[in-house]
């Protein structure tokens, strides 16, 4: 499998690629491959090799992680259901839907799997905080938020009492480690059809309400997901973290 573009630098040790209508396996079998890859390099050459964000557009699939249940597929439907190698439970992944895979050398980073997670969260924190405050004149109405018993991030509505309503589940996070370096990664609802997730329960939680971003913000046309300017936004976020220039927030203990 080759990507849709070259390479594109977003720092001294990072670069992306972009890959449209994606089949699973063969993503899965291509993103494996690149970081067995660094693995040896680094151990057999002591080869420090650019860390790379794929940006996936998948057909539609449902993903199984590793201790994933099938009692938490709904229904099955002509779409196909994979079991993976990352963490969690059973996702779907589709047109619409912004597929980030974090391959990352996790030891240069000086970084440890918590790091990772939290930087996912927070990065999407911050974009979607930045474009939902654009929508109104009161910021505090809306915002995104992780949650410590929960991986993603979550959308949450202030009540005329200045309290959170959790309205639902917008991004879902599942990584694998090996060897210090890291693949999968977050996928994030922009403008896709929600009801592919019907059929499961999203990441183990029956009932769990699922949203997208188009819904809360006016997004500008884009030709494809690299160019939307959420991509664009996340992508800007998570380069200036890999470079240190955005470090971690402590996690509001509010919402453990």
């Amino acid at each position: 499998m080759t990507p849709d573009t070259d390479a594109t630098p977003l720092g001294d040790m990072l670069i992306y690629k972009s890959f449209t209508h994606a089949d699973y396996n063969q993503t899965h079998d291509a993103m494996l491959a690149r970081t067995l890859e660094r693995i040896a390099l680094k151990k057999e050459h002591g080869t420090r090799t650019p860390d790379e964000l794929w940006v996936v557009d998948h057909n539609d699939v449902y993903t199984l992680g590793q201790a994933g249940k099938e009692e938490h597929i709904l229904t099955h439907t002509d779409t196909p259901i994979i079991k993976t190698d990352r963490g969690g439970q059973v996702t779907w992944h589709g047109h619409g839907q912004l597929v980030l895979y974090w391959l990352f050398d996790l030891h240069s980073l000086g970084w440890g799997v918590r790091n990772l997670v939290s930087h996912a969260e927070q990065a999407i924190e911050d974009v979607l905080r930045e474009l939902l405050a654009a929508e109104t004149t009161d910021a505090a109405k809306l915002t995104a938020r992780a949650r410590r018993d929960a991986p993603g991030v979550y959308l949450y509505a202030y009540d005329d009492k200045g309290r959170e309503i959790m309205l639902g589940k917008i991004a879902s996070l599942g990584f694998k480690i090996k060897h210090g370096f890291s693949y999968h990664g977050l996928a994030l609802n922009i403008d896709c059809d929600l009801a592919a997730f019907n059929a499961i329960n999203p990441c183990g939680y029956a009932g769990m309400q699922m949203l997208r971003v188009a819904d809360f913000v006016n997004l500008p046309a884009a030709s494809n997901l690299t160019t939307n300017i959420v991509t664009q936004k996340l992508l800007a976020n998570i380069a200036k973290r890999h470079a240190g220039e955005i470090i971690l927030r402590a996690i509001d203990s509010d919402f453990a």
